[in-house]
């Protein structure tokens, strides 16, 4: 298993920043580490990378344990953390070439690794000189510089331009035909674009832990319907295999279903019965962030007006 982790908790005081997180990265998987700010993505990324130790619980990557053995989990890790430290007075081949001889690598790494993160046409530049998504791709080339099987990404594309993030994409892409990559993002296109698997935190709880297509592919059904009157949304909820409703905006509708069947010859026998006209009406699937934002949101209060 390239990272097994087992009940893991994390206090930061009295606060609790991980709450018992346990689960298992098989080789060459690409897994999209989602949840919103500060549901504990970073600080489960330091502890696997042994910059933070756990306050319980148990981690290896690559079977090395986080505790026992960190220098040999150093090794085997690339990391590039969220914000990225790159020494900005330093040129591009200087700065690879200082890390290149923390791990005791030889200078022909260097070439290899600048070749493959595009990094070529401003190699001699400053790393000062360089826009935000070169300045990523330094990062990259310096996370895999010691050849790790394993990489852990805390918000690659971050405050990078459309271009720079399919760049990027492409770049974790191809790594990942090689080796196993833990990312986070906030990003939903660019999980559904390079992940294999989800995993969605919460609060320092794990609230989902799917392969990709299980998680989008749900039996759940999206109706959107917008009618020429507003309705309460309790005369919607007597549908068949109704589970919620919402309204979206004005006298549109979003209906969500239990069902694979199709449901808006029934929605549109609804309108027919109540004497309602139906100005548009179309079916989705739930894709990530639908689903990501049904299961990081505050729950409403009942008793809420």
């Amino acid at each position: 298993m390239s990272i097994s982790v087992s009940n893991i908790s994390m206090l930061y005081d009295h606060q609790k920043a991980l709450n018992n997180v346990s689960f298992d990265i098989k080789e060459g998987e690409i897994v999209g580490f989602l949840g919103p700010n500060g549901a504990g993505k970073s600080t489960m990324m330091k502890i696997l990378t042994t910059y933070l130790p756990p306050s319980e619980g148990k981690a290896s990557v690559n079977d090395f344990d986080i505790q026992s053995d960190p220098t040999q989990v150093q090794k085997s890790v690339g990391y590039l953390p969220e914000h990225n430290p790159l020494y900005l007075d330093m040129y591009v081949r200087e700065y690879l070439l200082f890390n290149a001889k923390v791990y005791k690598i030889k200078k022909s790494r260097i070439e290899e690794i600048i070749k493959l993160t595009g990094l070529t046409p401003e190699a001699n530049k400053k790393i000062n000189q360089l826009s935000k998504g070169y300045r990523q791709r330094v990062g990259l080339a310096c996370a895999l510089l010691h050849d790790p099987k394993v990489l852990i990404l805390d918000e690659p594309t971050t405050g990078l331009d459309p271009n720079q993030l399919v760049e990027i994409r492409e770049l974790i892409k191809s790594v990942g035909k090689e080796k196993t990559v833990f990312l986070s993002t906030h990003i939903m296109q660019e999980v559904e674009a390079m992940c294999d698997r989800v995993i969605i935190i919460n609060k320092g709880e794990i609230v989902a832990d799917k392969n990709l297509n299980e998680m989008i592919d749900q039996t759940d059904q999206m109706v959107e319907v917008e009618f020429d009157y507003r309705l309460e949304e309790a005369f919607l909820l007597k549908l068949p295999n109704v589970t919620s409703v919402k309204n979206v905006s004005g006298f549109c509708y979003q209906i969500i279903f239990d069902t694979k069947k199709d449901m808006r010859p029934a929605v549109f026998d609804f309108a027919h019965d109540n004497e309602l006209k139906i100005l548009q009406l179309s079916r989705k699937n739930k894709d990530l962030e639908s689903l990501f934002i049904e299961l990081t949101q505050p729950k409403k209060d009942s008793n809420t007006k």
